[in-house]
């Protein structure tokens, strides 16, 4: 499984990872590649990349609009998906029923759109023709009913829904 990270607007995220030393550090046994919109780096196992992200996590917060996993060539999934997997909270299901697509544009991440079951990217000319990338992006059951229940919420209003419902499961 490999790890993709889609830089901010503004970011060169590959300079930035290169610029300091702790990074370097942390990828000197990964050989990151260098993409139009960030970076993408060859791991072996899912083990493996979730580490990495954890070990990345302060330059992801500040310099990664986007976490991407490739699961096989053009189909990848969010990280949330991945833990899912790894924690086996969830089967792998690579059927595409609940996944979105995203698409950069100018170095960066330019939209997302989530697609009805059953289609793929080329159902969605409007959108794709405007992006200079695009990736069928699986997505966790808690992302895609998080969405579907409120789309304009934050990234962060939802990390802290599910921190709630995971200490919940707890009690």
């Amino acid at each position: 499984m490999n790890l993709l990270l889609v830089q901010k607007e503004g970011v060169d995220l590959y300079k930035t990872l290169l610029a300091s030393e702790t990074s370097r550090r942390i990828l000197r046994f990964y050989r990151p590649d260098r993409v139009d919109y960030g970076i993408f780096i060859k791991s072996g196992t899912l083990g493996s990349v979730l580490s990495l992200v954890s070990e990345l996590n302060w330059y992801i917060r500040r310099y990664v609009s986007i976490v991407l996993l490739e699961i096989s060539e053009d189909l990848y999934c969010t990280l949330s998906f991945a833990q899912d997997i790894y924690e086996r909270e969830q089967k792998p299901n690579i059927s595409k029923d609940g996944h979105k697509i995203v698409g950069m544009k100018n170095g960066s991440l330019s939209g997302e759109i989530w697609v009805e079951a059953g289609s793929s990217k080329e159902n969605y000319p409007d959108f794709t023709d405007n992006m200079d990338y695009v990736l069928e992006v699986l997505c966790s059951e808690w992302e895609i009913s998080c969405d579907s229940i409120s789309p304009e919420m934050s990234k962060t209003d939802k990390t802290e829904i599910k921190s709630e419902s995971e200490e919940s499961k707890l009690t």
